[in-house]
């Protein structure tokens, strides 16, 4: 019975258990991309943050002492519990991929023993090692496992492990209570004191203890080093004949080995004639070996912990051993090169050549790629072996001794990588017609035996060849041989057409044929059919395995990066290069046969995601090599810009003859035109690519470009945008507006270039600049808006940041997360309430000391040339955000104000004993409102400030959403006006379904409304003062508790007559009328308006008792300052919340406010 069959069930364990081990390596892998920064602490400013919230396995010492610490603060339970809703799902994730490590190994454990016990029938672990699969996948199922551990010792610090661990424990105890494996994961994964730092030592013992915190088997480790010291488990030495090329046949045994070693520390200690066995056989000339899709160690820093290792390693390490692989290698490269280039000559790669010398191609590939891999392994940087002075000094000789040149290696990978990709192409074609092929060469022959049967026979005229009915009878007897050739039966017919071709060759000397040229044409081309014949039949897939073998470059997964300036550099000189980088690309993505195979042929349901996380990290390094390709254009394109802006001066209508030269600018021109070709040449360089599928991602080379155009329009972009929005709060004159002009240029710069070069490359220009402008603001405001949020937006969940097409993070520079939030607080700044007035009617802030202007509505336009729609959309969007925090705090406050402050609660009474019922007047009133006062000056200082600032940016929101209108109106008025009617229509609609609930109404899924919201916010149909930003719970007293706010507020104001409109007595009081007014109208609005009609009321109320005396008369001639800032303030409020005027004039007679303007008019 077959070992993998479906109903062997110790083969399917056993593959599913390798299976699994490679998905959670990958999956490792995958996860340790998205370590929450906090459990890395990498800046003080985290390390502060958290240090009270994450801890490492010393918590569990101590577990309630840590508890109560952060039970006992309010504000670090509330930090705490923010902390666990947004990292719970990744630390969920991480605690399975740890918790699946533990269950593997005890799985692989469990297995081991139900082998021993007899579980599965007929199979013990010897004979399962006898098997050709059960052998490669016991040794593969333990080297799985110390891969994993390594893997996430590299990925995963040991520290940050630890302190994950503790987080998701106590997140989510009642789950880590009921899987009581949490004990036993902690344990296999604590910390080994290992770091990944260069030059850092290695601990004692390392990895040797680590793997042994869960026991295995130790006969099973030593079976399992027995075979792989003696057997070519892989069976790979067939396609590497030369002896000198062993170690690289058993380069993937010499890793499995290595690993595996590990568990069987005694033979690395102190079983030297063992060590030397091993090394003589798997390591005679390499001591740098590829372990795992491309992680590399170098033994001779790894191993000097181990005696018998390190002694055993002695003779690979000599130095005339180290120079002659050296020499030995560098020779290799000089003579593989000129091989390879010359096969590779157009013309030179036909069928024919190929089929006679592929013997000698594949031993050119061979020695190629065994060059590329020992060269490539010890050229390498330490990385890790930094520290240790013999690694450095071995491969300092290396390079001396091989006289390395990264980029003849680098021409010999992608020169050999082209001839493989060649080889494959012709090969899988030459296997899928090798039928036809052979058919169409067996009926050639037939039919030329049968032609000249016909002429010996004498029937056919003008042959001029005489009767002869031996031949006749024979040449019909060769043509029925050559049909009763059988393709099926390769072997006989191969037999057949040898003894054919001996029988043509003998006809035509025994017969003396040679003398009629056509008879001898026809014999030639037959044996030339048959021998076309044997070499069609000898097309076989063995060639196409060999080759994969030979090519692999799993290896170089992770060392290839150290070459990817070398093909920049290649690439910027000539794109063509691009089509040796194809095939180079190409050639790694063999090494996504390793983690694959297995998974597919257990069918395991990971296939897909594994498939995915290496294919993307291959796309991904693909994108990055060719990212060179945009970079270019782009600096071309700064030329271009530059001299169609500075340099060329534009051509008038009307232009002397004389003034022709002037403004021919040939030269400059010139320039234009050849930066203009070379960014055409690149484009075409890197379409030449073609389609190409690397694992299972189809890369698209327009698409490709796209994208690099993209990621480099998106990096510059960005940076400018960080640099042109750092603001210096100490500067004497604002330095916005300078900024934001600045700025404009740049960007218009960029949309020009745009515009230049979209023709050139075939991209849409546009729509690339508008897409990736609206990624940019959104992903900074999303980000900044996160300090507002409780549940944040992590970076890999944001939907506008990608892999492919990365949004760079700057560092903050302030208090700011970057230059959404710097813009919007200096806004802020500049239009401070506190120290400027607002003049409505100018839509402008002025200094209030010096009365110069400060900004006024051309700011709303000067965003709009430097950050587009997008940015003002997305700066309205962080005002937004920004209003909602301050009502959210001004009702917490104002709720435990009015509940729980005695000074309101004695006002309240006060209130209700002397000022009820509301519509009653009194002039012992004025009494009652100065206590009131009094009482409120302690009180309503830190709402005020709230107020002040919530008015400030419903000003600059009302202000931009003005802008967004005109410019949609200008820029896209079909837009405007759909969007208006459709407005229009649907509140028509909702207005008709309230008088008649029969009538529809949009759905809560109904995204209608939603997106038509976003839609009309955008184009600037929109009154930020309507918003409702809260919902609120009704609050007892609210309109008591505003109307003494706003009384104990107005002795401050006063009405300019020059500006019309109220502002600030004093500098000191820090108070601007608009602003104010407007705070106070978005706070009511947020509220039922019930509210608003009893504030209204209370306001009445202290008007007419300021404006009354005793017998009921209202005082003319001394009408009370409070009473005209009260009336000046409904009227604003009447205006700004563009209410009916008779909702105040229902409660104050309209001649009280015709006196009232006849006061301020003198």
């Amino acid at each position: 019975m077959d070992f993998l069959a479906e109903n062997n069930p110790c083969g399917q364990t056993l593959l599913r258990l390798v299976a699994r081990g490679n998905a959670i390596t990958a999956e490792i892998l995958r996860l340790s991309e998205f370590i929450p920064p906090a459990y890395r602490l990498e800046s003080k400013q985290e390390l502060g943050r958290h240090a009270d919230i994450i801890f490492d396995f010393s918590y569990f010492n101590s577990a309630e002492y840590y508890d109560n610490i952060i039970e006992s603060n309010m504000d670090l339970q509330d930090f705490d519990d923010e902390f666990r809703e947004n990292h719970i799902e990744i630390l969920t994730r991480f605690y399975l991929a740890f918790e699946g490590i533990h269950k593997y190994i005890t799985d692989l454990n469990r297995f081991l023993d139900d082998l021993e016990e007899g579980v599965f029938i007929q199979q013990t672990l010897e004979s399962v090692l006898l098997n050709e699969d059960g052998k490669q996948l016991l040794c593969e199922v333990l080297y799985l496992y110390g891969v994993i551990l390594l893997v996430v010792d590299m990925k995963v610090e040991g520290l940050v492990r630890e302190k994950m661990l503790v987080s998701y424990h106590r997140y989510s105890a009642q789950n880590a209570s009921v899987n009581s494996n949490i004990d036993d994961v902690c344990k296999l994964l604590r910390s080994t004191g290992y770091s990944t730092q260069p030059g850092a030592k290695q601990p004692v013992n390392y990895p040797v203890s680590y793997f042994q915190r869960i026991p295995v088997n130790a006969e099973f480790v030593d079976m399992l080093v027995g075979r792989l010291r003696s057997d070519d488990v892989y069976n790979q030495i067939s396609a590497y004949p030369l002896p000198e090329h062993r170690s690289t046949a058993l380069g993937t045994q010499a890793g499995m080995l290595y690993v595996i070693l590990f568990f069987a520390p005694d033979i690395l200690h102190t079983q030297p004639a063992k060590m030397r066995e091993i090394v003589d056989k798997h390591f005679p000339d390499n001591w740098i070996i590829s372990v795992y899709m491309g992680i590399t160690v170098n033994l001779v820093d790894v191993w000097q912990q181990f005696k018998a290792a390190a002694t055993a390693l002695n003779n690979t390490l000599d130095i005339s051993n180290v120079k002659e692989q050296a020499v030995k290698h560098s020779k290799k490269l000089e003579q593989c090169g000129p091989k390879l280039s010359q096969v590779l000559k157009e013309g030179v790669l036909q069928d024919e050549y190929v089929l006679d010398n592929i013997s000698k191609l594949m031993a050119l590939i061979r020695e190629a790629n065994v060059t590329i891999r020992w060269l490539m392994l010890h050229t390498q940087s330490l990385g890790m072996a930094e520290g240790n002075k013999r690694c450095k000094l071995l491969r300092d000789q290396v390079i001396q001794e091989s006289h390395y040149n990264p980029l003849k290696l680098l021409h010999l990978l992608m020169n050999a990588a082209k001839l493989e990709l060649k080889l494959r192409e012709m090969f899988r074609k030459m296997l899928e017609q090798k039928q036809a092929k052979w058919e169409s060469c067996k009926k050639e022959c037939q039919e030329r035996m049968l032609e000249l049967a016909d002429v010996f026979s004498g029937t056919k005229p003008l042959t001029r060849v005489e009767k002869n009915d031996n031949l006749q009878t024979w040449f019909s007897t060769m043509s029925t041989q050559m049909g009763s050739l059988d393709y099926d039966d390769s072997t006989s017919a191969g037999r057949k057409i040898v003894q054919l071709m001996q029988a043509l060759e003998e006809v035509q000397e025994f017969h003396q044929l040679d003398s009629n040229l056509q008879v001898k044409q026809f014999l030639a081309d037959t044996r030339k059919f048959l021998h076309q014949m044997i070499r069609t039949i000898n097309i076989k897939d063995e060639v196409l395995i060999n080759l994969q073998i030979v090519a692999d470059l799993s290896y170089a997964w992770q060392i290839i990066d150290s070459y990817t300036n070398y093909m920049q550099e290649g690439v910027k000189r000539n794109a063509n290069l691009v089509i040796k980088l194809r095939a180079t690309f190409l050639k790694l993505a063999s090494a996504l046969d390793l983690p694959l195979m297995r998974i597919s042929q257990a069918r395991s349901p990971d296939l897909m995601s594994v498939s995915q996380y290496y294919s993307s990290e291959l796309v991904a390094y693909v994108r990055k090599v060719l990212q060179i390709i945009p970079e270019t254009m782009f600096s071309l394109l700064a030329d271009i810009i530059r001299l169609q802006t500075t340099a060329i001066k534009e051509v008038p209508t009307r232009l002397d003859k004389d003034k022709m030269r002037e403004f021919a600018q040939l030269d400059e021109r010139y320039k234009v035109a050849e930066h203009t070709y070379a960014i055409s040449v690149f484009t075409e360089g890197i379409l030449m690519m073609k389609t190409t599928l690397m694992g299972i991602i189809k890369v698209d080379p327009k698409q490709l470009l796209e994208d690099g155009i993209r990621k480099e329009l998106v990096k510059q972009v960005a940076y400018a945008l960080y640099k042109g929005l750092i603001f210096n709060p100490k500067a004497k004159t604002s330095e916005l507006m300078p900024r934001l002009k600045q700025l404009g240029a740049q960007m218009d710069g960029f949309r020009r270039s745009f515009e230049y070069i979209q023709d050139y490359v075939d991209i849409y220009g546009l729509k690339i600049w508008q897409e990736e402008l609206s990624r940019i603001v959104n992903y900074n405001v999303e980000q900044e808006c996160n300090s507002f949020l409780r549940t944040k937006v992590l970076d890999f969940q944001s939907i506008y940041q990608s892999k492919a097409i990365p949004i760079p993070r700057f560092p903050p520079v302030d208090s700011s997360v970057n230059f959404i939030g710097r813009l919007a607080r200096e806004i802020l700044r500049i239009t401070d309430p506190k120290t400027t007035v607002y003049i409505d009617l100018m839509s402008a802030w002025y200094d209030y000391k010096t009365k110069e202007e400060i900004v006024n509505s051309r700011l709303a336009h000067q965003l709009l040339q430097s950050v587009d729609v997008m940015g003002l959309t997305g700066l309205d969007r962080l005002f937004s955000f920004m209003i909602v925090q301050q009502l959210q705090e001004f009702v917490k406050r104002l709720e435990r104000v009015v509940s729980k402050e005695k000074t309101f609660l004695d006002v309240k009474a006060l209130a209700e004993a002397n000022l009820m019922p509301i519509d009653r007047v009194s002039s012992s009133d004025q009494r009652t409102y100065g206590q009131m006062t009094q009482a409120g000056s302690r009180l309503w200082p830190a709402f005020v400030a709230q107020i002040l600032k919530i008015g400030q940016m419903q000003l600059i929101r009302r202000l931009m959403a003005h802008e967004l209108a005109t410019s949609s109106k200008f820029d896209s008025k079909f837009l405007a006006s759909a969007l208006s009617n459709v407005n229009m229509a649907l509140l028509n609609d909702v207005e008709r379904h309230y008088k008649d609930p029969a009538l529809p109404y949009p759905r809560e899924d109904n995204p209608l409304m939603y997106e038509l919201s976003s839609y009309l916010e955008t184009v600037g149909i929109s009154n930020p003062l309507d918003k409702i930003y809260i919902t609120t719970k009704n609050i007892p007293s609210l309109s008591l508790a505003m109307f003494m706010l706003v009384t104990s507020q107005l002795p401050k104001l006063q009405y300019s007559k020059s500006v019309a409109t109220m502002m600030s007595k004093r500098l000191q009081d820090g108070i601007d009328g608009p602003p104010f007014v407007i705070g106070c109208l978005t706070i009511l609005k947020q509220f039922n308006s019930t509210q608003t009609d009893i504030f209204f009321q209370l306001m009445s109320q202290f008007v007419k008792s300021m404006s009354f005396d005793g017998t009921g008369n209202p005082k003319v001639m001394d009408f009370p300052t409070d009473a005209i800032s009260a009336m000046l303030f409904l009227e604003e409020f009447v205006f700004h919340g563009r209410l009916d005027r008779k909702v105040i004039e229902a409660h104050i007679p309209t001649f009280i406010f015709d006196q009232c303007r006849e006061v301020l008019a003198r």
